[in-house]
């Protein structure tokens, strides 16, 4: 059995279902959501958590942004 690409909104909603089979059990509800990075797993990974029976409170994105980014290569000699 071939294992899903990461970061496929596929790949996404198995990881939530796999989380959420484990904390069933512990009585968990709600949750508020923090998304890192850029795919698009992380819209599918939010909605799989709505359709798996859990709460969404709130989602707030901590993607890091460069404030200058990287210094710039230097000029070529030649």
């Amino acid at each position: 059995m071939s294992e899903p690409k990461k970061a496929t909104p596929y790949a996404a909603g198995l990881i939530v279902k796999d989380i959420v089979d484990k904390v069933k059990e512990t009585g968990l509800k709600d949750v508020v959501v923090f998304i890192h990075g850029i795919g698009s797993g992380r819209e599918a990974a939010v909605r799989a958590l709505h359709a798996n029976g859990i709460n969404v409170l709130s989602i707030k994105d901590m993607t890091p942004i460069p404030h200058n980014g990287c210094r710039p290569p230097k000029p070529r000699r030649v």
